[in-house]
């Protein structure tokens, strides 16, 4: 058996890179060929069984040279013509079993989502894979509006919780800053608009007002970090707020592990592997109510500073549980088990 997965491979990080290296590292332990196509601009040499094609053509030749016996692609945010396309060609491979993971959790609430239908060619292209893998019951449903048959779909969270976290020295400005500041919020993910980082750098000062010495630290890369960084400057606290960068799985859960609350403020947001990392090592989390968020979450009223700044110190009075101490692969488990069933047919 020779899985082959297309998708984003990281840096930069997100909650779609953890999925597609978590079941990389999952078949590699269990003594399955693993092999990974990257699908982004952001290219490395090709090492260790993944590649980063550098052109469409370039995607078809290492599909074809890897001799797949299941092609796995990933994808997130809108199905666009061009991943539409995509799709119709990896489902239909020759000699190969075909699963698609649709990654985008609140897709089912968006208008495309709405409109879905068996005569649309969205419908056609996930109606052509063996296997659908839907993050929540929500995206479920939505492959049935397509015309999907109910025994082809999964529905798999994407999460593969981690344990404790291992002792690993953090970058010099993440530790100075954890070391300085408390409590310590701490925020992951793309700089981009749908999450509101302007609403947790403003809500800071209301927060600093109760707690002079809290720090907010946001990990991540995107379009927005020039403005973010204006803003900070901008304010009479921009010593207390970090904003790190893209980092590494292992130093984003360091990180994650010494903090005192996690933040998840979004304006479309499905089910986030962060947030469940977060419950998982025993960390609060404020977040955005997007009617799908796991139990324990601390659910803002509104997307208002007062709603935040409330949440935050509800956060901060709780009484932090232990951090969980074993890995917990089963989801990942979940996937494998997919494999195997596509093979043994």
């Amino acid at each position: 058996m020779h899985i082959v997965q297309l998708g984003p491979y990281p840096p930069p990080h997100g909650g779609v890179q953890s999925n597609l290296v978590a079941i990389h590292q999952y078949l590699r332990a269990h003594g399955v060929r693993s092999s990974v196509i990257n699908l982004t601009r952001h290219r490395q040499g090709d090492a260790d069984g993944i590649y980063f094609p550098q052109s469409a053509g370039a995607v078809l030749a290492r599909i074809a040279a890897l001799h797949p016996t299941i092609l796995h692609l990933h994808i997130g945010g809108d199905i666009t013509p061009r991943l539409v396309l995509l799709g119709l060609v990896c489902s239909q491979w020759p000699g190969a079993k075909s699963v698609l993971t649709f990654h985008s959790g609140g897709y089912a609430q968006t208008p495309p989502g709405r409109s879905a239908s068996p005569a649309t060619l969205r419908g056609f292209m996930l109606r052509r894979f063996s296997r659908l893998i839907a993050v929540n019951r929500e995206l479920g449903d939505l492959f049935q509006r397509f015309g999907a048959a109910r025994e082809r779909i999964r529905v798999i969270a994407p999460h593969a919780l981690p344990g404790a976290s291992p002792p690993i020295e953090l970058p010099a400005a993440i530790e100075d800053f954890l070391r300085v500041h408390h409590p310590v919020l701490i925020s992951m993910g793309w700089l981009e608009p749908e999450y509101d980082y302007p609403l947790q750098i403003r809500a800071l000062d209301f927060i600093r007002a109760r707690h002079p010495d809290a720090g907010l630290l946001i990990l991540g890369a995107g379009r927005l970090e020039p403005e973010l960084r204006k803003q900070i400057a901008a304010t009479q606290y921009h010593d207390a707020v970090l904003l790190a960068g893209d980092q590494p799985h292992d130093i984003a859960l360091a990180a994650l592990d010494r903090s005192q609350a996690f933040l998840r403020t979004t304006a479309y947001d499905g089910d986030s592997v962060s947030v469940r990392e977060a419950l998982h090592f025993g960390v609060p989390v404020v977040a955005t109510d997007n009617g799908m968020r796991p139990e324990g979450v601390i659910l803002m009223r509104d997307g208002g500073i007062e709603s935040l700044r409330a949440g935050v110190e509800e956060a901060l009075e709780r009484e932090r549980p232990a951090r969980a101490r074993e890995e917990n692969w089963s989801n990942i488990a979940e996937v494998f088990d997919v494999y195997r069933e596509l093979v043994t047919t």
